[in-house]
């Protein structure tokens, strides 16, 4: 599921930069990886475990950011001779180059995510792996967990096999170039499928009433010592691309449960106080939400290249607070076992280069699809897996929280003494003349304070900007 993505180009002069470095200084986030780690890192390279099996053959494409190079997946699409389809999904084998209990693993375990920055990334794993051997790149074979999905003409599977085998991508597509040649007709059949496969896996998403955010990337540019605020709305492309993702989250789910061990990424529903935050978010930014219509059902009317639209989008992130990773055996699954926001059971496995439980998630598959028992490093971290994953996730949010802040208040850092249009989103019980408001225009979110006087949760707010220093990421407003 989708996380804020925010980028600075330009000049991005010091004190924004200065700023992101100081965060990851404070928030202690790995640097260099430890010189055993690299050794492994190195020597795994050059001598991966290659798999049997060969699927050389299949002339798999990538679709990524341009300048991406930790490829996790490659696939290759057909049709089917009884009018459905057939997915084949490469994902990246990365036990075949990390062995349990090394100090590569280890790392790993201490890392657990790549965590991503506006002006750059910290990979989970070494680059020689994550940009090079293990990475998808077209050119060169690679050992590979090979999905075979079959569909009905509909979109429904109705057939699901992985096996691990070498495989070797043809091309690295990204999405602005994929979305132009399918819309001018040029693309060849196994790309061009790539849009009637994903519409007809959309329909079948809202049929089960899930939801999928189309969150905006956004970039800071800093022009003659200033910054402004742009938004990169996704493409139709980047949806299909994500809803083959999806798809296989849904069948390693489903494998996982049949054989009656697993791991789940699961998500409650939203408690209503979350989705009446996100009524007053709507408020502020003038969209219409009748009382009538459903989360699900607002977020398939929204259009990413509206600013309103897509500054709501970034608000709705929050709803997918309280996901969680939940192990089960003796095919006892949990409670909850669906993930609220995908609307079925479903798990993470399509990444394993930029996430830990991925790789654990692959090996589970692989098992339960050969009829076999996990391999026992994978049964002997499973009840852990839960807590690292946790601590990941709690170090890449709270970063990613204090780089929206630094970014906004860059943002506003020249504006101090001006006036905003506003809505209090949200007021703090204990502390009613402090809370939240979601400002119009730019599209900020910030602290108020009103110095003793009720906040009017839920109510339009002239409001003076009083504080915006990314050196300490504080944005402060108050009544104006």
């Amino acid at each position: 599921m989708p996380r804020r993505h925010i980028h600075v180009t330009g000049a991005a002069q010091a004190p924004l930069r200065a700023a992101l470095r100081a965060l990851r200084t404070e928030l202690a986030i790995p640097d260099a990886f430890p010189p055993a780690v690299l050794a492994e890192a190195e020597a795994a390279a050059k001598a991966p475990r290659l798999p049997d099996h060969d699927a050389t053959d299949i002339p798999f494409f990538t679709i990524d950011p341009p300048t991406s190079t930790d490829l996790d997946q490659a696939m290759h699409l057909a049709r089917r001779a009884d009018g459905g389809y057939r997915v084949h999904y490469a994902i990246a084998d990365v036990a075949a180059f990390v062995t349990p209990g090394s100090a590569l693993d280890a790392e790993a375990h201490r890392r657990v995510l790549t965590l991503y920055f506006p002006d750059g990334k910290v990979p989970l794993h070494p680059a020689v792996l994550s940009e090079g051997a293990a990475s998808l790149l077209p050119g060169d074979p690679r050992p590979a967990l090979l999905w075979r999905i079959d569909l009905d003409a509909e979109g429904r599977r109705v057939a699901t096999d992985v096996r691990r085998a070498l495989v070797r991508s043809r091309a690295k597509l990204d999405y602005a170039g994929v979305q132009a040649q399918i819309d001018a007709g040029t693309a060849e059949e196994p790309l061009a499928l790539l849009r009637p496969i994903g519409r007809l896996l959309e329909a079948r998403e809202i049929e089960r009433d899930g939801v999928s955010l189309s969150v905006p990337e956004q970039e800071i540019v800093e022009t003659d010592g200033s910054y402004s605020l742009h938004y990169r709305a996704p493409l139709p492309a980047d949806g299909w691309n994500a809803q083959i993702s999806l798809l296989t989250g849904m069948a390693a789910a489903d494998l996982m449960i049949a054989a009656g061990t697993g791991i789940l990424r699961t998500l409650p529903t939203a408690p209503d106080g979350a989705v009446a935050r996100l009524r007053r978010s709507a408020t502020a930014l003038g969209i219409e939400w009748p009382h009538h219509v459903s989360y699900a059902e607002l977020i398939r009317t929204l259009d990413p290249r509206d600013g309103r639209h897509a500054a709501f989008l970034q608000d709705c992130t929050t709803l997918l607070r309280g996901s969680d990773y939940t192990p089960f055996t003796g095919g006892v699954l949990p409670t909850p076992s669906v993930h609220a926001a995908v609307a079925d059971e479903y798990t993470h496995c399509t990444a394993p280069l930029r996430r830990l439980v991925d790789r654990y998630t692959g090996e589970l598959c692989l098992a339960a699809a050969a009829g076999e028992a996990p391999p026992e490093w994978v049964l002997g971290a499973l009840e852990g897996l839960p807590e690292d994953m946790a601590r990941g996730s709690r170090l890449a949010s709270k970063a990613e929280r204090a780089c929206v802040d630094i970014v906004e208040a860059a943002l506003l850092s020249n504006r101090i003494g001006e006036t905003f249009d506003s809505v209090v989103v949200d007021v703090k019980e204990q502390e009613p003349d402090v809370g939240t408001v979601h400002l119009r225009d730019p599209a900020v979110i910030g602290r108020v304070e009103a110095d003793g006087a009720p906040l009017p949760l839920g109510e339009r707010l002239r409001v003076r900007l009083t504080q915006a220093d990314p050196g300490t990421a504080k944005v402060l407003f108050a009544p104006a």
